[in-house]
């Protein structure tokens, strides 16, 4: 498709506006018939491996859930084909409906590239390949494109395929850069950390610490983050202790001595590649928030086509790697003694958003420190612009319970009465796990009665196995009755894998 720019731009907004009829159809829950085009495309530096890409390609097979809708049409792309099991797998967690059914409903094209690249790169590169997937929707005026993140290429690959894509517009990506995100709540009277947006330089960077510190003298530490950086790999930590007070004229060599020495959070960045990074595209600088009681949770949202901010879920981030930035899982719900707070101030921003325009599912990352008063302070860190990884875990307790989650008790409940609680992570990881293929891995949780039940609607369901025989890892999601029992069902799942996998190191 040749268009100029601005045809382009009123070709989209055309598609756009198709979402609003389509998307009053399906809060109607009725039978209409639909096509889901689901394109999981990541568009990540810290990403340089085809197996990684699949794995967070198949991440969201969760959405296979939505062939419950008996006359909905699901097409999935991935990068390479994913194993017939499994699809299985997940067509047999569907409540209600016959697999077989829901198979026919099914379409998994592929380009059967495993390079490191964008999966909507590979396509837009393969025409034959768009025209195919076109081929799969019978009505374009009932179909949408569902991308995990949003840039040009997802928008011209909804253009190419002719159909309206349910996420933020790149026209917004700013909003969503750390430094947008600072300048969004500092204008929506959000709180959050003492700071410095549009940093592009080392220049930049030592004259927004000094300021920091003449405005803050005892802070110990602060945190410089790209615009662009996912999943804390963009994050670098500065150690200010023992610096001369704020005006000693020693003050820019040490700072300059203490910026060569930050700690980063992406494993083999060096300080120079980092700069370097930091003059392309600027960043941040602020305050590392820090406490006895301190805890990392997040609110995930979204606004539909309609115009309307949904608050969805609040969850308490599992954060590790070097420096404790790099998101590896989830606990939900959040804990009620912060979940409110942090909600209602993520309603403040998303109500924003919704008049900027942007649509579709985003999250807003927090912490909170527990003060000498024993209240809990929320500061607000970014905005999410896309799908993350408290996404799939929470849709797939949501497609398989039915339950809703209230916002304003921080609580989700089964229709059954029963409140649910999980423990999610994308990196249940060993070594010995390389052993195991998926059909294992299905064989251990029959055996071990991990498997998901829908009578009591506990268990765990796993997500990334294609990852086990090249990288080891792979993602579960445990669902419990009681934060207790979830985290307990998460540590046996992860000691049986440990346990069944012992006896192949021997």
């Amino acid at each position: 498709m040749n268009l100029s720019v601005a045809d382009a731009e009123t070709e989209f907004d055309r598609l756009q506006n198709k979402l609003v009829p389509l998307w009053k159809s399906i809060e109607r829950f009725n039978q209409d018939p639909q096509t889901i085009v689901v394109v999981p495309s990541m568009s990540m530096d810290a990403i340089d491996s085809g197996a990684v890409i699949q794995a967070y390609e198949e991440r969201f097979l969760f959405l296979l859930l939505l062939l419950r809708q008996p006359r909905a049409r699901l097409i999935y792309v991935t990068s390479r084909t994913i194993l017939p099991s499994i699809i299985d797998y997940y067509l047999d967690l569907l409540p209600g409906v016959i697999p077989s059914h829901a198979r026919k409903r099914l379409f998994l094209p592929s380009p059967m590239d495993g390079s490191a690249r964008p999966l909507s790169e590979k396509l837009l590169e393969r025409p034959r390949l768009i025209e195919q997937i076109r081929s799969l929707i019978i009505d374009p005026e009932r179909a949408h494109l569902v991308p995990f993140n949003t840039t040009n290429r997802e928008k011209e690959l909804a253009l190419q395929l002719g159909i309206p894509m349910y996420g933020a517009d790149p026209r917004f990506f700013s909003l969503g850069t750390k430094s947008g995100c600072r300048k969004i709540f500092m204008e929506e009277n959000v709180l959050h950390p003492l700071g410095r947006e549009d940093i592009g330089s080392k220049e930049d960077l030592i004259d927004a610490i000094s300021q920091m510190r003449k405005a803050k003298p005892l802070m110990t530490q602060v945190m410089v983050k790209l615009n662009e950086g996912v999943s804390g790999d963009g994050n670098a930590v500065i150690d200010l202790t023992g610096l001369p007070a704020p005006g000693d004229s020693k003050k820019v060599a040490m700072l300059d001595d203490r910026l060569r020495a930050m700690m980063f959070e992406l494993p083999g960045t060096t300080y120079e590649s980092y700069m370097q990074k930091l003059q392309e595209r600027s960043g941040v600088v602020e305050e590392r928030i820090m406490g006895d009681e301190f805890r990392s949770p997040s609110v995930q949202l979204r606004i539909t086509p309609l115009g309307k901010v949904e608050l969805l879920s609040t969850h308490d981030q599992l954060l590790g790697g070097p420096s404790g930035q790099s998101y590896l899982g989830c606990v939900f719900p959040a804990d009620t003694a912060y979940a409110p707070l942090i909600t209602r101030e993520a309603e403040k921003v998303g109500k924003r958003l919704a008049k900027e325009g942007v649509i579709g599912r985003f999250a807003l990352d927090f912490v909170v420190v527990r003060g000498q008063n024993g209240k809990w302070e929320p500061y607000a860190i970014e905005i999410n612009l896309r799908k993350g990884g408290t996404t799939h875990p929470f849709l797939t307790l949501q497609f398989l319970t039915d339950g809703t989650y209230d916002p304003k008790t921080g609580i989700f409940t089964a229709p059954n009465g029963q409140q649910k609680f999980f423990v999610a992570s994308d990196h249940v990881e060993s070594p010995r796990y390389r052993t195991l293929t998926p059909d294992d891995l299905f064989d251990i949780v029959v055996r071990h009665n991990l498997h998901f039940g829908q009578t009591r609607q506990t268990g765990v369901v796993f997500h990334m196995m294609s990852a086990l025989g090249e990288l080891g890892r792979t993602g579960l999601t445990a669902v419990g009755n009681s934060h207790e029992d979830a985290k307990a069902l998460y540590q046996r799942a992860v000691a049986v894998l440990d346990e069944e996998t012992r006896s192949n190191a021997a």
